[in-house]
């Protein structure tokens, strides 16, 4: 079992209440129904990149719960889960750039929106649509429908709520060898 530092723990908490507070209230309305376009998820996307998949599926999975309990119509459980996948895929991702060590460059923005966008057609193209069909039996073209916009309006928003997020916490990490004598 995976022991949390008290830091991950209160990372977590504030994660989730920041995704709620931004998936409940900055919302922007797509033209398809039920479906918004969400800043939230490039927060998620950095907040799991910095502090693991574990602490970033528990953020998207608490944030994305609370969001939709506080519409008052119940939790659809089946985006729960793939928000919580998101956030999984994403701290797994972090591998692939060096984001704590200030290499967040070029190449590090690079590999941060391919992950990224991976990782949105993954859930809102397969995981949140399968459990629709599974969960709520719904009907695919609808499903399609709300994927697609899903997929494409959060790639859009973490690749650029995400990347400066990245970059603005990379610059505060001391670069390796910086502080060596010549």
């Amino acid at each position: 079992m995976q022991k949390f530092s008290v830091k991950t723990i209160v990372a977590i908490g504030i994660g989730a209440a920041l995704f709620f507070v931004l998936g409940r209230f900055v919302a922007i309305p797509s033209p398809v129904p039920n479906v918004n376009i969400c800043v939230q998820y490039g927060l998620l996307a950095f907040m799991s990149v910095v502090f693991g998949p574990i602490a970033g599926a528990l953020m998207g999975l608490i944030g994305h719960a609370l969001i939709d309990f506080s519409y008052g119509w119940g939790v659809w459980w089946s985006w729960v889960i793939a928000s919580g996948v998101f956030g999984l895929l994403m701290g797994f991702a972090a591998k692939a750039f060096k984001m704590n060590k200030n290499e967040m460059g070029k190449k590090g923005l690079v590999k941060f929106n391919i992950s990224q966008i991976v990782a949105h057609v993954v859930c809102w193209g397969v995981v949140a649509p399968a459990l629709d069909i599974l969960m709520y039996n719904e009907p695919l073209d609808k499903l399609f429908a709300q994927g697609l916009m899903s997929a494409v309006g959060n790639a859009v928003t973490t690749a650029i709520v995400g990347s400066l997020l990245c970059i603005a916490y990379a610059a505060t990490k001391t670069k390796s060898g910086s502080l060596t004598k010549e």
